[in-house]
């Protein structure tokens, strides 16, 4: 109880810093459901706010984090948690952000609509200006005008080393090194331009504010190929056949994406196995092996 009073008194140190407003603070209550951080609501005078806590060493995940949400901000049809603050104690790394009263009514058409929206924000290269994380797990981010190179580089050729690193076998990475290559085969006819995208839009990621708002958190946030998003949807389930016709009503997909979604999730699916190892590794190899298949390589 003294260790998390002293990570209090200096979150509120924060929040007052940052708001310019001097006040009481208490703990509200913990909030369960992360696998890679610990959270909190507290209140600050009439404010509460949603506390994510790591180590010290997180701290730059944070404030990538919050350079995310600032960016996918700019979204007018999304409800997107506003960053106030970030710190550490030597011991302890915090994000203060916004607190969002979740639990409305779903609205999928609407976050159909506001994600195709959030996606016509566009940039000149693919990446962004800072590298971020997936998960725990470091997204280098460097900024390119090729999104092939970018995806095989920083997205899959990252991920397939750090797996071989991880004990995932001779196998994975001799096809993975094969899939590389293969790569611009599926580009030969779509041309992506670079969307602003979440980067981690999972069904746990998004819900519906008590206003029936559409918001989306925890992002891993880029400007790369809008269909890696739509993909990620599709990887867990969650967002129902009324999001996907709103999406396709604003903005149509291509006929590729069929395929493409499966080159996509493979990223996520070798990130998990990354992080948790265990069957992700054979799932990935059958992704692969359907890749070069639908190749014929």
């Amino acid at each position: 109880m003294a260790r998390l009073e002293s990570i209090l008194k200096s979150v509120a140190a924060d929040i007052a810093t940052a708001t310019g407003v001097e006040a009481e603070y208490e703990h509200e209550c913990s909030v369960g459901g992360g696998c890679i951080n610990q959270a909190m609501r507290i209140r600050y005078g009439d404010v509460t706010y949603f506390v994510k806590f790591n180590n010290a060493d997180k701290l730059d995940m944070f404030a990538a984090e919050a350079a995310g949400l600032q960016e996918l901000g700019r979204a007018d049809g999304l409800h997107i948690p506003a960053p106030l603050c970030w710190g550490e104690d030597g011991l302890t790394a915090w994000l203060v952000m916004e607190n969002l009263q979740l639990g409305g009514s779903p609205q999928p058409v609407a976050l159909g609509e506001g994600l195709a929206a959030m996606h016509r924000i566009r940039h000149s290269q693919f990446g962004w200006h800072r590298d971020n994380t997936i998960g725990s797990t470091p997204q280098p981010n460097s900024p390119t005008d090729s999104w092939v190179d970018f995806w095989r580089e920083q997205r899959l050729r990252f991920q397939l080393e750090l797996a071989s690193s991880n004990g995932a076998g001779n196998e994975l990475a001799s096809s993975g090194e094969k899939l590389l290559e293969q790569i611009p085969l599926l580009f030969t006819a779509y041309q992506p331009k670079a969307s602003l995208l979440h980067g981690d839009l999972w069904s746990g990621n998004h819900a519906y504010t008590l206003a029936g708002r559409p918001t989306i958190f925890d992002p891993a946030v880029y400007f790369g190929d809008r269909e890696t998003d739509l993909a990620m949807t599709e990887l867990f389930g969650g967002f129902g056949n009324d999001f996907y016709t709103a999406y396709n009503n604003a903005w149509p997909l291509d006929a590729g994406y069929k395929i493409r979604k499966i080159l996509y999730n493979l990223y996520h699916i070798l990130n998990h196995f990354n992080l948790f190892g265990g069957g992700y590794a054979s799932q990935a190899q059958r992704m692969i092996d359907s890749l070069l298949n639908e190749l014929n390589c």
